[in-house]
Formats: structure tokens, C-alpha cells, sequence
């Protein structure tokens, strides 16, 4: 039952995006469309799963000293897989996420898990978390990203539903903006 918890704080009741506000940046710049946001989502939770079940198994190895640095080798390892994965698989998307991917490495949703979490628990116990943590950051980006395309060129996953242009500040910086602050206005709602 604890486990299930775990799994499931991550899509409402401490969804990264939507309550604690972590990780805005690669937020409002990937998810321009749903595509976008929903690779850029599953990277992260690879990131988020791997580095949690490494960082758990070795935090009784890790001095207390050199904690950080070595939380974030151990992400950038993970960060290296995915890039290197996206780079000859999905090389579309790859391109479209640019320096996004790499930036995964200085992520506070990823090494605040790692210090918040994995670190004090066991691997299954963080792989859990991670996974749960994740899927709420991809809904979030996968939502938002569609939320974005829908208005901003009346298309979903680049299928035009809607004659027209739809309103262009949605694609564009300044949308992500608003997206965000109504889909942020939207759970505090429900939370209540």
C-alpha cells in the first residue's frame, strides 16, 4: 500500500509541474506540441527510473562528501543513454528536443528525487517513485503540450482537426506561459 502511494503522489498531490513548480524550463520550451512534450516526458522518467535504483543501491557506498557530484554522474549516465537512444532511433525528435535532452543532468525534479528520495529508501521502494514521478511529469507535459497544439494550430500529434491557424501565442513562449498557468489553476482546483 506505501508502494502504491509512492507510485501514485506523483500525478496530483506532488506532480512536479502542476504543485511543486519544478522544472519549468524544459516544460515550456518542449512541450510546443503533444509529441514534444510527451518524448521529452518518457526521457525524463528513463532518467528519473534508472538514476533512483542506482543512486538507492549505492547510498551507503557514496561519502556524504561527494554525494551530489556523484548523484549527477550517475544521472548523466542515464542522460547519455537516452541521447545516444534518441539520437538513432527517434532522430526527429531529437532534433526538435535539442538542448533539452542533455539538460535532463541539472534537472531539480530528477536530483531532488535523488536527494529527497532515493537516497533514503530501497531500490524498489525509488524505482517506484521514479516511475511514479515520472508518468506525472509526462501526463503534465503530454497535457500541457496538447493543450498548446490544440489551440495554437487546432492539430493533435500533428493531425489537423481544425481548419485555420488557431491563436499563434499558443505555440509560441509567451502561451506556454498561460497553458501552464491554467492547467496550474485548473489542479489547485480539484485539489480543493
Amino acid at each position: 500500500m506505501n508502494q502504491f502511494k509512492n507510485f501514485t503522489k506523483g500525478f496530483i498531490r506532488e506532480n512536479p509541474i502542476l504543485v511543486l513548480v519544478l522544472g519549468t524550463c524544459p516544460t515550456l520550451a518542449t512541450t510546443s506540441s503533444s509529441l514534444n512534450g510527451l518524448g521529452m516526458g518518457i526521457a525524463t522518467t528513463f532518467v528519473l527510473i534508472g538514476s533512483n535504483a542506482v543512486i538507492s543501491l549505492l547510498a551507503n557506498v557514496i561519502p556524504d562528501k561527494v554525494r551530489i557530484p556523484a548523484f549527477v554522474v550517475i544521472i548523466a549516465s542515464f542522460v547519455t543513454i537516452v541521447d545516444l537512444l534518441m539520437q538513432a532511433y527517434v532522430p526527429s525528435l531529437y532534433d526538435k528536443l535539442g538542448i533539452f535532452i542533455p539538460l535532463i543532468v541539472v534537472n531539480c525534479i530528477v536530483l531532488g528525487r535523488a536527494e529527497a528520495y532515493a537516497s533514503k529508501n530501497g531500490v524498489w521502494s525509488s524505482f517506484i517513485d521514479g516511475f511514479g514521478m515520472g508518468l506525472g511529469f509526462t501526463c503534465a507535459l503530454g497535457v500541457l503540450g496538447a493543450f498548446r497544439e490544440i489551440v495554437g494550430s487546432g492539430s493533435i500529434f500533428g493531425y489537423k482537426f481544425i481548419p485555420g491557424d488557431g491563436v499563434l501565442v499558443f505555440i509560441l513562449a509567451p502561451g506556454a506561459f498561460i497553458a501552464l498557468g491554467y492547467l496550474i489553476a485548473i489542479v489547485n482546483k480539484i485539489k480543493k
